[in-house]
């Protein structure tokens, strides 16, 4: 089973990519997740479409078709969704068929803050379920108080650890029914 692992961060020492690559090593046997950044793509512009997809655009809607589902990492700016990452969901909502047209996604997130990335990941579900996707039914990893879990880009929080492990094995028992 192939994951296609998309961080709604593009800072450097982002918690939340560092939850994907995390998420990497504690995949179930016979899942491998894969990362793809979202730091190419250009804003969404009906115009640009019109002209043909730009290739970094191209190159996310092939990741998203191939993929068997999505893990996507969703970090909590100002209470919402990242600009990146809902422009990533606006470029994968549009053709004939959709990339997100019927994918299930898993969505986890990371942040300093004491409720990790609860109302961005609401957000993020609404937007999804719009352009066609189906969300993880599992529930929510949310990890707040990233700053205290993740030390130099490692996940080192053994209670976040065993909870994103489950959190994988179920999502992956998801994509297979």
């Amino acid at each position: 089973m192939n994951l296609l692992g998309i961080s709604g961060s593009l800072r450097a020492g982002s918690f939340n990519t560092a939850l994907l690559r995390a998420a990497q090593a504690l995949a179930p046997e016979g899942v491998s997740i894969t990362l793809f950044s979202l730091r190419d793509l250009p804003f969404f512009d009906q115009d640009l479409e019109a002209e043909g997809d730009p290739a970094a655009v191209v190159a996310w809607k092939e990741a998203v078709h191939a993929a068997d589902g999505l893990l996507i990492a969703c970090p909590e700016y100002n209470g919402g969704i990242t600009g990146v990452l809902k422009n990533a969901v606006d470029w994968a909502s549009r053709g004939k068929p959709a990339p997100l047209a019927g994918k299930l996604c898993c969505l986890v997130g990371a942040s300093p803050g004491m409720t990790g990335t609860v109302r961005a990941q609401d957000a993020l579900r609404l937007s999804l379920r719009r352009a066609g996707a189906r969300t993880e039914p599992q529930g929510d990893v949310l990890v707040g108080q990233a700053h205290t879990k993740i030390e130099d880009g490692v996940l080192t929080d053994e209670r976040t650890i065993e909870a994103l492990r489950r959190h994988l094995k179920a999502f992956a028992e998801a994509v297979r029914a």
